[in-house]
C-alpha cells in the first residue's frame, strides 16, 4: 500500500466517527435548546414581586435533585475507579500482583455500584408502594 492509501484508510474511521457523532448529538442539542426556551418562557410568565412555593420548588423536588446529583457523583467516581484500574492493569507488564490489585479494584468498584443502585431501587420501590398509594 502506498502513502495515499494509508492516509485514506486512517482518516476514514475518523470521518465515520465524526458523522455518527453528529447524527447522535445534533438532535439532543436541538432538544436541549427547545427545552431551554420552554423553561425561559415559564420563568417569564411566573415572575412577580413575590415568589410562591409551588410544587416545582417543593421539598420533594429539591430532595430529588440532591439524590440525582449524588448518583451522578457516584457514577463519576465509578468511572474514575474503572479507568484507574484499567490503566494499572494495562501497565502491569505481566506482574501478577499489579494485575491482581487492578482486578480487585474493578471488583470492588462494581460491587459498590451494585450496592448503591440496589439501595436506590429498593427505596424507590418502597416510596412508590407505601407513600404514593
Amino acid at each position: 500500500m502506498g502513502d495515499i492509501e494509508k492516509k485514506l484508510f486512517s482518516t476514514v474511521p475518523f470521518i465515520v466517527i465524526l458523522i455518527l457523532a453528529a447524527i447522535f448529538v445534533l438532535p439532543v442539542m436541538a432538544l436541549a435548546a427547545n427545552q431551554a426556551l420552554d423553561k425561559l418562557s415559564e420563568v417569564g410568565a411566573d415572575s412577580g414581586p413575590y415568589e410562591q412555593v409551588t410544587e416545582e420548588s417543593g421539598v420533594s423536588n429539591i430532595a430529588g435533585a440532591v439524590i440525582q446529583a449524588a448518583l451522578a457523583l457516584i457514577g463519576v467516581i465509578f468511572l474514575a475507579l474503572m479507568l484507574y484500574a484499567g490503566y494499572h492493569w494495562m501497565t502491569a507488564r505481566g506482574e501478577e500482583e499489579k494485575v491482581e490489585k487492578a482486578k480487585d479494584t474493578i471488583t470492588r468498584a462494581i460491587i459498590g455500584l451494585i450496592i448503591v443502585v440496589g439501595a436506590y431501587a429498593i427505596w424507590i420501590f418502597i416510596l412508590n408502594q407505601l407513600i404514593y398509594q
